[in-house]
């Protein structure tokens, strides 16, 4: 069996302040650099992954590569991975979306923030096409993943069916996604001890 070993990024600025961010060049805070130099060594301790592949944005790009040069990996980039477009959302505070869809989570998949943002629908079309390409090309191998909240989030939606209960991993908290190179288990939760620090 392969594995996707599906990291959010460590925390970033936007985080840190509870707000969605404007920029793709947001970087991580110390404690994201921390929490990505722990969760490199977390994964050597339980896998043997041969790559990470990272969303081009600055804050999982960072993480990526510490994640790489601990464990003495080749990084790629994999475009399809960037965060949720969040519109008009954007430089505002994660409660403004909940507030908005009243916390029905079924509504929350399919609504668009406005100005060009995308729902978490729109995020599962373009992400779940690169998880089959990555367990497709790598049948027998493990690779380190890094993306975002609301990537792994839709990921989370999209491998289980099930909207309900699905929660924004911590920074640096980790899925891990079983796969024969064709068919995607339901992921397993490899999670630290902080709490999720919201979208992004």
């Amino acid at each position: 069996m392969g594995r996707l070993i599906l990291v959010r990024h460590g925390e970033s600025e936007g985080n840190r302040e509870r707000r969605f961010t404007t920029t793709p060049a947001v970087t991580l805070t110390p404690r994201g650099r921390d929490q990505a130099r722990v969760a490199a060594h977390r994964i050597a301790r339980r896998f043997n992954p041969a790559l990470v592949v990272t969303s081009p944005f600055a804050r999982a790009r960072e993480t990526a590569t510490i994640i790489a040069e601990i464990l003495n990996l080749p990084l790629e980039f994999e475009p399809n991975l960037f965060e949720r477009r969040f519109g008009d959302l954007a430089g505002e505070s994660y409660d403004v979306e909940t507030a908005a869809l009243a916390f029905d989570p079924v509504a929350r998949w399919s609504w668009r923030p406005p100005g060009g943002g995308e729902s978490f629908e729109d995020v599962r079309n373009r992400i779940a096409p690169v998880l089959d390409r990555l367990a497709r090309a790598n049948r027998d191998r493990e690779l380190v993943v890094v993306s975002h909240g609301a990537v792994m989030l839709t990921a989370w939606i999209h491998l289980t069916g099930v909207i309900a209960g699905a929660t924004v991993p911590s920074n640096c908290g980790m899925l891990v996604v079983e796969h024969d190179g064709a068919q995607l288990s339901a992921p397993e939760i490899i999670e630290d001890e902080e709490e999720s620090a919201g979208p992004g």
